[in-house]
């Protein structure tokens, strides 16, 4: 899950997933694909605004 309130928009999330599972929505926020998201923790370690939570 990511707080969008949080987001700023860095794109550390998307160049970080290795399924290409994190895109930009239309207001420039990072979206996760949960169909492709494997929960690896990648984008939640990499995010520098700890807006991304991976739940299980």
């Amino acid at each position: 899950m990511i707080d969008k309130n949080k987001c700023i928009s860095c794109g550390s999330c998307v160049s970080a997933c290795p399924v290409g599972a994190i895109k930009f929505d239309e207001n420039g926020k990072a979206e996760i694909d949960p169909n492709i998201c494997i929960k690896c923790g990648t984008c939640q370690a990499i995010c520098p605004v700890g807006a991304i939570k991976i739940e299980n």
